[in-house]
């Protein structure tokens, strides 16, 4: 099965872009989303953190 899903990819033109297409959005993805954690006020995470213990 994966010699035929091989052979149909290689008779494909410009196939080769979609791995570096997929890193490219996984890798911007994730720093931006280490970027607005990092960011992310200590205030404000404290204050989120104690919404479940609250009684109301």
């Amino acid at each position: 099965m994966f010699e035929q899903i091989k052979h149909n990819m290689e008779t494909i033109e410009g196939v080769a872009i979609y791995p570096i297409l997929s890193l490219l959005i996984f890798f911007v993805f994730f720093v931006g989303l280490g970027l607005w954690v990092f960011s992310y006020k200590k205030e404000t995470i404290n204050e989120l953190s104690q919404i479940p213990l609250r009684d109301n």
